[in-house]
C-alpha cells in the first residue's frame, strides 16, 4: 500500500488508537516519523515509543498515554501537507492554542517543538500543531 502522506497516517493511527481506547499502535518506521514521535514523548503525549527491526521493514510501536480515562492527545492539525509547503522563520512559527499545545517544526537541527525552535534561532517546515 502506497501512503502519500506519512506523518498523517501517524497521527491517524495515533487518533484511532485512542479513540477505540487501544494501549499500543504500530505503523511502519522512518525517521522523520520517529523524530516527531520522540518529541510526543518529551512533551507526555504518548508514553513511549519501541522500534522493531522486522526482516522487510522496521516497524515502530508507540504505547498510547492516557490521564483518567482521558486521551493524551485531544487534537491536532496537520499545517504542511504534501500538495502545499509552509515554512516559517524562528520568529514566525505558531504557537499551538496560544502556548496549551505545540507546534512541530522540522528545521536543519532535526525536529523542534515551537518553543525549541524560538530558543535556538531557527525556522524550518511547519509540521503540525499538538494539543
Amino acid at each position: 500500500m502506497l501512503i502519500t502522506d506519512p506523518i498523517s497516517d501517524l497521527f491517524i493511527r495515533i487518533k484511532n488508537g485512542l479513540m477505540a481506547k487501544k494501549k499500543e499502535v504500530n505503523m511502519p518506521h522512518s525517521k522523520l516519523k520517529e523524530a516527531i514521535a520522540h518529541k510526543l514523548v518529551e512533551n507526555n503525549y504518548i508514553e513511549a515509543v519501541e522500534i522493531i527491526d522486522k526482516i522487510p521493514q522496521k516497524e515502530m510501536n508507540i504505547k498510547l498515554r492516557y490521564v483518567e480515562s482521558l486521551a493524551g492527545i485531544t487534537g491536532f492539525k496537520r499545517i504542511s501537507k504534501p500538495g502545499r509547503r509552509l515554512y516559517a522563520g524562528a520568529n514566525k512559527v505558531p504557537p499551538a492554542l496560544n502556548g496549551y499545545g505545540i507546534t512541530l517544526v522540522s528545521t536543519n537541527r532535526g525536529v523542534l517543538t515551537d518553543k525549541e525552535a524560538r530558543e535556538k534561532n531557527v525556522g524550518g517546515e511547519l509540521i503540525c500543531q499538538i494539543w
